[in-house]
């Protein structure tokens, strides 16, 4: 087995528990791994602005890949050290259908997230863990247009991520139409993050190739990385990373591709894997 040089972790149902927060065993295992010269590194379908910068702060993580895989900063400074967005011609008709349903969309710009004030209604109605949609409130700004706003601001969308609400029978609204138009386009990469989301890059633009993008800046060989995840937007990195491990809540398909399963986001899981691949 290679010698792990740096390790990927997803963060909400990962490095996180179901309360937004990192164990003390995962943060100690974190910092090991780093005074052994690994590189931890965050990988997220969040964008810079999103990440936990009070929790992190002396653990030792330096860099993120952020927006699955869309954009990689430098956590200290902020600087971007790669950005691959939507093309503008390919993300606002998109837009533009999206804001035409019942959902609550997000677009990820430079960083920062940015929401239309038609979606307000809906992020009222989500059923999500309250310290995800804390999160949300607090890290988007709500704009009345967001396609004139992007475009008077010159910003170009790095991720949008998409929220669904359920009618009065417990199914998710607008959900399966917009998927279906989602994935009818080949100019974008759909997938899930969870609680049943939908996020989309450009296409050919995802955390693996984020973590291929990273590994080369460092100047660390592909086969000498561990990726840990647990939905379908890590399935990427699972399978570009040396080692792709799963969380013991991952999905099935995640468990599926995996190379090894450690135990869940409330039972150290991040902690586990680094304890058992970092020696």
């Amino acid at each position: 087995m290679n010698k792990i040089k740096l390790i990927a972790l997803d963060l909400d149902g990962t490095l996180f528990d179901n309360s937004g927060q990192i164990s003390e065993a995962n943060k100690k295992e974190i910092q090991r791994a780093v005074s052994l010269g690994v590189a931890v590194v965050i990988s997220t379908g969040r964008p810079f602005m999103g990440l936990p910068f009070d929790q992190i702060k002396d653990s030792g993580i330096k860099y993120a890949i952020t927006a699955n895989g869309s954009a990689i900063y430098e956590i200290e400074t902020g600087k971007c050290l790669y950005e691959s967005p939507l093309p503008d011609d390919v993300v606002i008709p998109v837009i533009n259908y999206i804001l035409t349903k019942d959902i609550h969309a997000d677009a990820f710009c430079d960083g920062k997230g940015y929401t239309s004030a038609k979606c307000l209604s809906a992020r009222s109605k989500l059923d999500m863990p309250e310290s995800l949609l804390k999160y949300i409130i607090n890290t988007r700004k709500v704009v009345p247009d967001l396609v004139q706003y992007l475009k008077d601001e010159g910003l170009h969308v790095q991720k949008m991520t998409l929220n669904f609400h359920k009618d009065k029978n417990g199914i998710l609204v607008d959900r399966e139409d917009v998927k279906k138009y989602l994935e009818s386009n080949p100019e974008i990469n759909t997938v899930c993050g969870g609680y049943n989301n939908l996020e989309f890059t450009a296409a050919g633009v995802d955390k693996g190739v984020g973590l291929k993008k990273l590994a080369g800046i460092l100047s660390i060989p592909v086969e000498n990385t561990m990726a840990v995840g647990d939905t379908e937007n890590d399935i990427a990195i699972l399978k570009a990373a040396g080692i792709g491990v799963a969380m013991g809540n991952a999905t099935d398909d995640v468990k599926a591709i995996a190379s090894y399963i450690t135990t869940s986001n409330t039972d150290d899981g991040v902690a586990n894997a680094i304890a058992h691949f970092v020696v």
